[in-house]
């Protein structure tokens, strides 16, 4: 969600090299293309929405009233829609502790995924309390129930993880186990890139104006990864991994 839709684009082909193309959702969009292939969507939202310029998941969903209905139903908000568009309907929302996410009834591109292929490496969680975060989630999104046996929910390594069945596309990650709910974590999805090389992509931010958030370090999803949170001259938080 972008504030200017040409400085986005600008700032992030020259972090992460991407190249875009119209879409059929209107001027104010655009796809963000890797090697030819779609990784992302911008769209010039963040004005009209009155929203923060930020970098937000949006979850598949068989019927989007039906998915409203539960977060309503969980005490949570439903900030947009159900919102007709050409291709779908789209809702965004956010959780009991604030952090905000999509959902999405309608076309998705064909092969595209988290975590295969172009598309976004790894989504992140932060919140205060990853297990209350889990039952939320699982119940709006059906995660781990007959209606979706392929989705897998565990927790392992003091987060809990979201399987599609293949490989794991997500994390929740909370305070320390059995603790009272951390007051000091802002919640909020984060959302990983991949990069060929994570300083090069850091120093390419900070000449375009972006600013680093975490310094690049070993990921914690694997010693041999590394990665970076940067933000964008705008205030849009990002990770870049390896």
């Amino acid at each position: 969600m972008a504030r200017d839709l040409q400085a986005a684009q600008d700032f992030y082909s020259a972090v992460l090299g991407w190249t875009y193309r119209h879409t059929s959702l209107g001027d104010e969009f655009t796809a963000a293309l890797s090697d030819g292939t779609p990784v992302a969507g911008m769209g010039a939202l963040a004005p009209s929405l009155q929203a923060a310029v930020a970098w937000t998941p949006y979850f598949l969903v068989d019927d989007a009233d039906a998915a409203a209905a539960r977060v309503r139903e969980r005490g949570a908000t439903v900030a947009v829609g159900p919102l007709a568009m050409k291709t779908g309907r789209a809702i965004l929302s956010a959780d009991p502790d604030g952090a905000v996410f999509g959902m999405w009834e309608g076309l998705i591109i064909p092969g595209w995924s988290v975590g295969r292929g172009s598309g976004p490496a790894w989504l992140e969680l932060r919140t205060r309390d990853a297990f209350a975060a889990a039952i939320f989630y699982a119940g709006v999104l059906t995660w781990g129930s007959e209606a979706k046996a392929s989705c897998e929910v565990r927790y392992e390594d003091g987060q809990v993880l979201v399987d599609d069945g293949t490989h794991t596309v997500a994390a929740l990650r909370g305070g320390a186990v059995e603790s009272a709910p951390d007051p000091q974590i802002r919640p909020r999805w984060h959302v990983s890139f991949r990069v060929a090389d994570v300083d090069d992509a850091v120093e390419a931010a900070m000449r375009a104006g972006g600013v680093v958030v975490a310094p690049p370090a070993t990921s914690r999803r694997s010693d041999s990864e590394r990665e970076a949170t940067l933000r964008d001259p705008d205030g849009g938080i990002f990770t870049v991994t390896s």
